[in-house]
């Protein structure tokens, strides 16, 4: 049997210029505005009484018909792609929340807006019926649109000896700010 040559894809096609997506469901979740909102879906120093969020990720059913979800609860949890959809602007800096306030790269951070405002969760799966997926532990706003759903992995998506740059460094000084704020604004103690 003749060995075929290799193909040459990268070359078929080229680059795109634009990219468009359309959001396969929408996030229900109590969060109506930034205030308040977890920053992050896992939170670092939680109140001893803080109970995470439960939510509802309301898939449609004319992009995503339910036996796409077929399997995925057997995982703990999910990644969810948001489209951060407030975010119209973006700053190649900013200031990030821990350890000492100095500008960053936004690109080192994990600041929402951003030069395509797309937004990464893995939040815990407690049930799916049909197509409405069940979760707790959200830091997205209501009716905020999904991109993707993605089971976690723990193997391949964690790397719990990873370095964390300048995260890290502010963890060691144990410099870092509420994650969790009341409808005042205020971090919740």
């Amino acid at each position: 049997m003749a060995k075929l040559p290799p193909k040459d894809y990268i070359q078929a096609i080229d680059f795109p210029k634009t990219v468009t997506l359309e959001p396969i469901g929408q996030v229900r979740s109590p969060y109506t505005e930034r205030h308040g909102t977890p920053r992050q879906s896992q939170l670092q120093a939680a109140p001893a009484d803080y109970q995470p969020v439960a939510a509802t990720i309301e898939l449609f059913p004319e992009r995503v018909p339910a036996i796409a979800l077929k399997d995925l609860d057997g995982f703990d949890y999910i990644w969810v792609i948001a489209w951060l959809h407030l975010n119209h602007h973006w700053n190649p800096t900013v200031t990030p929340p821990r350890g000492p306030k100095v500008k960053r790269g936004t690109l080192a951070t994990r600041a929402p807006h951003r030069p395509n405002p797309i937004g990464l969760s893995a939040i815990r799966l407690l049930t799916i019926e049909d197509n409405i997926l069940h979760v707790e532990g959200i830091d997205l706003l209501d009716r905020t649109p999904v991109l993707d759903i993605k089971p976690y992995v723990p193997y391949c998506d964690a790397f719990p000896q990873a370095r964390s740059g300048y995260v890290g460094q502010a963890e060691q000084v144990g410099a870092h700010e509420a994650d969790v704020f009341g409808p005042d604004g205020h971090p919740l103690s």
